[in-house]
């Protein structure tokens, strides 16, 4: 299949307080990618027990495309402790299967075929995960005119100002959310400007083509070279927010692709946020009317 969109990074399982459910953004990028019909596939790592057996057939049972690899680490969790507001806490266990994502042939070939790429700051807190992103990055054919996605996605401490530069180097579109734009924004020593400055700084800096930024109840804002898109937040009763801004990019990247404008783009991954936000963990079917 050509004009693969893949979501890379980790795979593991969000455990909630009523149960466990298959989380990491990788997964859930590459999930509501699939959903609107386009060819997605996740790529990751888990180990050889009951919940990396588990993911695999859960992902089998979603039709989802994947070239995870088994290897000799356990299958990543992440404890979520939800908050009175439906925010998600997340305790995030070290030394797990996605942090030794191996670079093989398969991701080799899979890198030829790649027409979009989302992967985070979070699977490249190691070294092994952090190689193979950057070894995928530089397989994908400049003729394929890809998107490549960096979603910051700051979890806990594990991130560096070295890993974060790198990444928006390597990108050409940025998703960050505004807690997010203020950390990075200290990081790099950025003057104490609105926000939206400081998205016209990076959007220059780095070349983008697009910068999200996300900004919870107050709206998003997608950038372009002299132009910027804002939508409000849809007003929703929350069940949690796991996975809402891994379904904005989602739905985005994926109109983008399939030929909408930005405009346009930007309503839907919205309206689909709002909608995963209601529900309960990161992985609902989405609704058919978000999906033409």
């Amino acid at each position: 299949m050509n004009d693969m969109i893949v979501g890379m990074g980790e795979a593991l399982w969000d455990v909630l307080p009523e149960g466990k459910k298959i989380g990491g953004a990788p997964a859930n990028f590459a999930y509501h990618v699939s959903q609107f019909g386009l060819n997605s596939c996740v790529v990751s790592a888990v180990g050889e027990d009951k919940l990396g057996d588990e993911i695999l057939d859960n992902f089998d049972g979603k039709k989802l495309n994947r070239i995870i690899e088994t290897v000799q680490y356990p299958t990543g969790t992440v404890q979520v402790e939800i908050d009175q507001s439906g925010v998600p806490q997340y305790e995030i266990k070290e030394n797990v299967a996605w942090d030794n994502i191996p670079y093989t042939a398969r991701l080799e070939s899979l890198a030829e075929k790649t027409k979009a790429v989302c992967f985070g700051s979070l699977a490249q807190r190691s070294v092994v995960s952090r190689n193979t992103i950057n070894r995928f990055l530089d397989a994908i054919p400049d003729e394929n005119e890809p998107l490549i996605v960096f979603d910051v996605n700051l979890r806990q401490g594990f991130y560096n100002k070295e890993i974060l530069c790198n990444s928006m180097k390597r990108c050409n579109v940025l998703k960050i959310n505004d807690e997010e734009l203020v950390t990075v924004s200290r990081m790099f020593g950025y003057p104490g400007i609105d926000l939206q400055d400081k998205c016209w700084i990076l959007l220059g800096k780095y070349n983008l083509k697009m910068l999200i930024l996300t900004c919870g109840i107050n709206g998003s804002y997608v950038f372009t070279p002299g132009n910027v898109s804002f939508q409000p937040t849809p007003h929703v009763e929350v069940a949690d927010t796991v996975g809402a801004g891994d379904s904005f990019t989602a739905a985005f990247i994926a109109s983008i692709v399939k030929g909408k404008s930005i405009a346009e783009a930007h309503k839907t991954a919205v309206d689909v946020s709002a909608f995963v936000c209601a529900q309960n963990g990161a992985m609902p079917i989405l609704p058919r009317k978000f999906l033409s």
